[in-house]
């Protein structure tokens, strides 16, 4: 499980699009906190701080304790919204949450001894299928990355979700299948393109031949006229 962090919040009374420009234009952004059955909250961030925490790897699966007038709220990041000119953020939604309580996330996957894999030592390519594996857990077990180990997998071989030795409390949302997450394939060979005859050359040819019989005729007809 992953650290909690801990990040410091300011209460706001008003919602509403001139509120949300105002704090914007101060280098904060809104923000409201949900869930466990009690009331939301509306907070601000400072700008900076929640940029620098979005940027980290694996931002929706990390935990924080946001400090709210002197209350802690436990929270699980579920959605920002985006300036779509600036790409900066421009609000966000943070869930209650307590270490029992369970939540679908998106887990990352990161591969690793590529170097002992014998399929791809032989040129082949790790054929990616899935990025990420969305599970149900408790927020207590949220993995921080699923790793793939390629050693000894040869062309034509697959990774499936069942190789990943998911903890009880981690499932895949997927159930219905034991699903593919990469498989090492066989090289992509392009064959290389065999230049066709040049048709000039042969009509080089034809030419000259015309030119030839024409020649002949010509030198037949002098030949006959010599005669009469």
């Amino acid at each position: 499980m992953a650290d909690i962090i801990e990040m410091k919040a300011d209460a706001r009374e008003r919602a509403g699009k001139g509120t949300a420009r105002a704090l914007r234009r101060m280098g904060f952004v809104p923000a409201v906190v949900y869930g466990a059955n009690k009331d939301p909250i509306l907070i601000s961030i400072d700008g900076k701080t929640l940029n620098r925490e979005i940027n980290k790897k694996g931002f929706f699966t990390h935990q924080y304790d946001i400090a709210v007038d002197g209350a802690n709220q436990h929270v699980l990041p579920r959605d920002v919204q985006f300036d779509p000119v600036t790409d900066a953020p421009i609000h966000v939604d943070f869930l209650r949450v307590t270490e029992a309580t369970k939540i679908k996330v998106s887990i990352g996957v990161e591969f690793i001894n590529e170097e002992e894999s014998p399929g791809l030592k032989r040129g082949g390519v790790i054929n990616i299928v899935r990025h990420e594996i969305e599970v149900l857990c408790s927020v207590a077990n949220i993995p921080e990355i699923f790793v793939v180990d390629l050693t000894g997998l040869e062309i034509g071989d697959s990774i499936h979700v069942s190789k990943l030795g998911l903890p009880d409390d981690v499932k895949p949302t997927i159930t219905d299948r034991d699903f593919t997450i990469a498989t090492i394939a066989a090289p992509t060979i392009q064959e290389e393109e065999v230049p066709e005859e040049a048709e000039g050359e042969e009509g080089e040819e034809g030419e000259e031949g015309e030119e030839g019989e024409a020649a002949a005729e010509g030198k037949t007809e002098e030949s006959k006229g010599k005669e009469s």
